[in-house]
């Protein structure tokens, strides 16, 4: 069994709706073309397809970008919300055999409505979890106004996905208006995600709710990668940390970086794959393909993804527990 467990769709109701509520940030950033590019996006018959290609391949369902609160006022982001999680757990429920689980999506610009979107998705719903973005309408992740979506999530002992993000708009040099070649998506999301797991370290975040579950994007981003440097900047965070809060960690700041789960979305190869395990180790990392956006129906990277993961150098039982041992454990499935 493969349970991946971020790929991404947009249910029909909710795509429809997108169109007409969304505002001018949706229409001018084509979204449109992006989706009517990716049939697998929203084509239930196109994705249940490219799935009959693999044996034993589940889905745990995500909601594609954009955010809803970067694209509806707080009204319309919570409406929007509802309609995607309804859909969301229609589908599950209509297909148990290929999407296995669905996470929530919230209305963040709205935070006494996603606390209660929460509860109704998962309570009443069924869905494992929550998805957020960051930066989250231009806010860090440790932002006060979020503590009590942490502490929620804890006491569900649920994951919360974070998927980075970053317009074109930001420009890659302070002399520049935008950013060039799609460096902000190549080599500024992997840097989003990194940032997000750095801010919700050292605020001290996963120090306050050891139980709490963050399901990190592209292989973490940039962290496994550059541990050493995290390593060595101990002796100037901890003087950061009592500067800036007056306290500091109880453990090596790496150590907390560890407590992240990563998927394997990195549209990379083997090697990368080896380094995201050194870091995390194979409890910590989860099959996950970014479905669909390879431009087609979400094969290729399907496909490349697992002949990846097969060429790593590990045990085979640390295998089976990236493509489906570890999801199914910190989703509670079968429970």
């Amino acid at each position: 069994m493969k349970i991946d467990i971020y790929p991404h769709f947009l249910p029909a109701k909710y795509k429809d709706a997108l169109f007409k509520k969304a505002n001018r940030n949706f229409q001018s950033a084509n979204w449109d073309q992006v989706f009517n590019g990716t049939p697998g996006l929203y084509d239930l018959d196109n994705r249940l397809r490219m799935m009959d290609k693999h044996e034993g391949l589940t889905q745990v369902l995500t909601l594609s970008s954009p955010a809803v609160e970067k694209i509806a006022d707080p009204e319309t982001a919570v409406y929007l919300s509802k309609l995607a999680n309804d859909g969301l757990a229609e589908l599950v429920a209509r297909h148990p055999d290929r999407f296995v689980a669905a996470a929530a999506c919230l209305p963040m610009n709205h935070m006494d409505a996603a606390l209660e979107e929460t509860d109704r998705a998962i309570k009443d719903l069924g869905l494992k979890g929550v998805q957020i973005y960051t930066p989250v309408d231009g806010k860090p992740l440790d932002a006060p106004e979020f503590l009590p979506l942490y502490e929620k999530m804890a006491s569900y002992d649920l994951p919360i996905w974070i998927h980075p993000t970053r317009d074109p708009t930001v420009p890659d040099y302070a002399n520049e208006t935008f950013s060039k070649y799609n460096v902000f998506q190549i080599f500024g999301w992997p840097f989003e995600t990194a940032a997000a797991m750095t801010r919700l370290v050292l605020s001290g975040i996963l120090e306050k709710y050891p139980g709490i579950k963050f399901i990190t994007h592209h292989c973490g981003g940039m962290v496994p990668y550059f541990d050493q440097r995290i390593i060595n900047a101990k002796d100037y965070v901890e003087t950061s940390l009592k500067r800036d809060l007056g306290s500091h960690l109880k453990r090596h700041p790496i150590d907390y970086f560890r407590m992240f789960y990563a998927d394997t979305a990195s549209a990379g190869s083997t090697p990368g794959m080896m380094c995201c395990y050194a870091f995390f180790g194979a409890a910590r990392m989860l099959f996950g393909t970014d479905v669909p956006y390879d431009g087609r129906d979400g094969d290729p990277s399907t496909r490349s993804t697992i002949k990846f993961i097969e060429l790593m150098d590990i045990p085979r039982h640390e295998k089976e527990m990236i493509f489906s041992g570890n999801a199914k454990k910190l989703l509670h499935l079968g429970n």
